[in-house]
């Protein structure tokens, strides 16, 4: 629950009223003087501050201003009588959240209380939720191959609609950064835009994400929690890795994409929202159809306007472009000169199978920022060691010519081999993220073509 401070010199009031919020489970920490509290404030993050308004020493409307300036974000309530009703009026003016009128039963206090931290907590929320977009805002579609054009294009199009989008391509081709385009491109774009990693959340976790839970739902609820779809209302969100969702939650996703509609955890209520649905897969979804493993009719609702975003290795001509606009944004954000990179290197990043895409060519540039030794430059031979366990190993063993998914299954076994299972060291040899090499070994070990003791390591 929350953590609350009380400011009272008349003990029976402060006594009370701490006694009465700690029944409802919040942790209270009272005291009768304004400068103490400052002092408590300066050194503890409280949830709640709820303070007199006329004391010695320090008034109420001087701790608020103080409360003001060491927790900007605290709501603040004040207690009052009826001759200072007027004066409480003038401090909400100064941010105080809200006043009671002495002398108040129990019942009204713990209301206001509730309602004051609930308000408090959407708000917190959504400030973490504009940030995550802010700080989620996408890179440009770098490079002008005729595949990135047909993206672009397709970007275009389906901005001017409200129409679900199903994007599709390899991990680390790009696919976030579509969908956040779509969205700035849209008329939504002022709303918010919220992200869900279907993937890295249980089942249950992934429900109350989704569409909130009610105080007291399950073990640990112990607050009403809005869920993404609620906290999207009037945007878009982005459901990340769809084809990991189970099968009990599908129904209640595709309900929400036929009728708009959802009832939070521990609820009957029904809510509605307005909310566009742009989800990304890096699996054959077709497939998962045919095997049973994804609901037919979900697929066709989300399925509306498809989005191939195309792997690196088949737009080797944007490599150059890529390169320059990764090394940009790591010398300005590590605040060091622009490195140039030689055609050589160049040539030799143009020339590899990219099995981790674009995210793994940041890497390598991001590494090369990092460890180059000739200033100004990157160089081919600085590069090519990080490049040969994917690419040269795989070519010397005779694999030329085989299915690129052999290929790519061979040396993210033969690699994780090499690290004794360790998938820490494995991801970072390829270039890859560690969620999506977990990703690839869940899903060979349920076609039955790799050990379940596999790649259990750190």
């Amino acid at each position: 629950m929350a953590r609350i401070l009380i400011v009272d010199d008349q003990d029976m009031m402060r006594d009370s009223l701490g006694a009465t919020l700690a029944r409802e489970g919040h942790e209270v920490v009272a005291t009768a003087d304004g400068s103490a509290a400052a002092d408590k404030l300066a050194a503890t993050r409280f949830d709640l501050l709820i303070t007199d308004l006329k004391m010695p020493k320090m008034s109420g409307l001087e701790l608020l201003a103080e409360a003001k300036k060491l927790r900007p974000d605290m709501p603040v309530v004040l207690m009052t009588a009826f001759a200072t009703v007027s004066t409480a009026v003038e401090a909400m003016k100064l941010g105080a959240y809200d006043y009671i009128q002495k002398p108040f039963d129990g019942e009204e206090i713990k209301l206001l209380v509730e309602r004051t931290l609930e308000h408090s907590r959407l708000k917190l929320e959504n400030q973490a939720y504009r940030s995550m977009t802010e700080i989620g805002s996408p890179r440009p579609l770098i490079g002008s191959s005729s595949a990135m054009e047909q993206v672009r294009q397709k970007i275009e199009l389906v901005a001017r609609s409200n129409a679900t989008v199903l994007i599709r391509g390899e991990s680390g081709t790009g696919k976030e950064v579509v969908a956040r385009l779509i969205h700035l491109a849209s008329a939504r774009r002022e709303r918010p835009m919220l992200a869900v990693n279907c993937a890295a959340l249980s089942e249950n976790l992934l429900e109350s994400e989704l569409f909130g839970h009610e105080k007291g739902a399950f073990t640990g609820a112990d607050r009403l929690r809005r869920g993404r779809f609620e906290l999207a209302d009037g945007g878009t969100i982005l459901l990340d890795e769809i084809s990991e969702i189970a099968a009990a939650l599908q129904a209640k996703l595709l309900r929400v994409l036929q009728e708009n509609c959802f009832e939070r955890v521990g609820s009957s209520l029904t809510q509605q929202v307005d909310v566009r649905v742009i989800a990304t897969t890096n699996r054959n979804l077709d497939r998962c159809v045919e095997q049973g493993d994804f609901r037919r009719d979900l697929f066709y609702r989300l399925n509306v306007v498809p989005i191939e975003v195309p792997p690196l290795r088949n737009r080797v001509e944007d490599v150059a472009d890529l390169c320059r606009h990764f090394l940009h944004q790591a010398c300005k954000r590590d605040k060091t000169a622009f490195r140039h990179i030689e055609a050589e290197a160049v040539r030799l990043l143009q020339h590899y199978d990219w099995p981790g895409n674009v995210r793994e060519l940041q890497n390598i540039l991001e590494r090369a920022v990092v460890l180059e030794s000739d200033p100004g430059v990157i160089r081919a031979a600085t590069i090519e060691p990080w490049l040969k366990h994917a690419a040269a190993a795989p070519i010397a063993e005779g694999l030329a010519g085989r299915p690129l998914a052999d290929i790519e299954k061979q040396v993210i076994l033969s690699t994780l081999q090499q690290f004794k299972g360790h998938r820490v060291r494995t991801a970072g040899a390829l270039g890859i993220g560690v969620r999506t090499l977990g990703m690839k070994l869940k899903r060979w070990r349920e076609e039955g073509v790799l050990a379940e003791t596999a790649g259990n390591g750190q």
